[in-house]
């Protein structure tokens, strides 16, 4: 073989050599960005309830209706509620009365009142006790009998009581109410304010209100019905989040990283996938679920991921089957 030859040899033998070594590491690139996981589509649902119980009175929407948070829903029969509110409120009114009654103490004409009553069983006690001596004088004559004087002695000694009590509630009346009695009276007054504002609650609560912007997936109930506190009226699939469930297998799991970029493909849009993002990934690793159907990965230890869905519309379903492309697909 001539050296041309030779030389020709080996420029083919060198150009083989980087054709293979090329197209292995080319390979492994398209691998990396061509990484693709299959999940289904999850939708949060939430069952909706009212806090009080009572009979139903009107429901406003059907299965299949688009709700937006603040809409109102239905409505329990309210009257038994206005009623409590009205007597909670009573009861707060009196009870407010009481403690201002208390902090202001007793009025100037109440104590003047009781001024004169002391007055009163003061004379009354001065004309007991006048009568009493009097007695004690004649009963020492032999002129009364000893029960004349132990009458009169016992009606001097209620005359001093009278007046004694009397003497005390002025002192009461000058004095005002303990600091004692004007605790114990505000306690009241803020359980009369509590009892009246869970009234307003429970008169509110008759109303049912959308938490959030969904679609109503059943309606569980009908207008005339009595309830209880927290029976479900409807089941609501809410418009967000939505999310995709999927799984990884330990080789990939450094692509699957929270804050990814992915692109997401239903069969019905085979076109125009929808983009999410990586939110979360599981610490702990499990067995392959039956649904995932890549032939590799159906006896593979993965790891489960969320991906947020960035663009959600209607057309995405709970349990939709859906593919994702990490990369070179979005």
């Amino acid at each position: 073989m001539g050296n041309k030859s030779r030389s020709i040899f080996i420029f083919i033998i060198v150009a083989l050599i980087s054709s293979i070594v090329g197209g292995y590491y080319y390979y492994q690139s398209k691998k990396d960005v061509t990484l693709t996981l299959y999940g289904n589509v999850d939708v949060r649902t939430v069952n909706l309830s009212f806090r009080v119980s009572g009979q139903l009175k009107s429901l406003e929407v059907d299965e299949g209706a688009r709700i937006v948070a603040g809409d109102k829903l239905g409505q329990l029969d309210d009257e038994p509620y206005i009623n409590a509110l009205n007597q909670a409120k009573g009861i707060r009114d009196s009870v407010l009365a009481q403690l201002m009654l208390k902090e202001s103490g007793y009025l100037p004409q109440e104590i003047a009142q009781i001024n004169a009553e002391v007055d009163q069983k003061q004379s009354a006690l001065q004309y007991a006790d006048t009568f009493y001596k009097r007695q004690q004088r004649l009963a020492s004559l032999h002129v009364i009998s000893a029960n004349d004087l132990d009458s009169a002695k016992s009606n001097r000694n209620q005359a001093l009581s009278a007046l004694n009590a009397a003497k005390n509630k002025l002192k009461q009346y000058t004095n005002g109410f303990r600091q004692e009695e004007i605790t114990a009276a505000k306690g009241e007054w803020l359980q009369a304010e509590a009892a009246v504002a869970q009234a307003e609650l429970d008169l509110k609560d008759t109303i049912l209100i959308a938490p959030s912007d969904g679609t109503v997936l059943t309606r569980t109930i009908e207008p005339g019905t009595n309830i209880n506190a927290g029976s479900n009226v409807f089941s609501v699939t809410l418009t967000d989040p939505v999310w995709v469930r999927a799984y990884v297998s330990e080789s990939y799991l450094g692509n699957a990283i929270p804050g990814t970029k992915v692109a997401i493909y239903t069969d019905s849009r085979p076109n125009s996938p929808y983009h999410g993002t990586i939110g979360f990934v599981s610490p702990t690793a499990e067995f392959t679920p039956k649904n995932v159907q890549t032939p590799d990965l159906r006896t593979d230890l993965v790891y489960r991921l969320r991906i947020i869905v960035d663009d959600a519309d209607d057309a995405l379903r709970q349990g939709m089957p859906v593919t994702i492309y990490f990369t070179d697909k979005q």
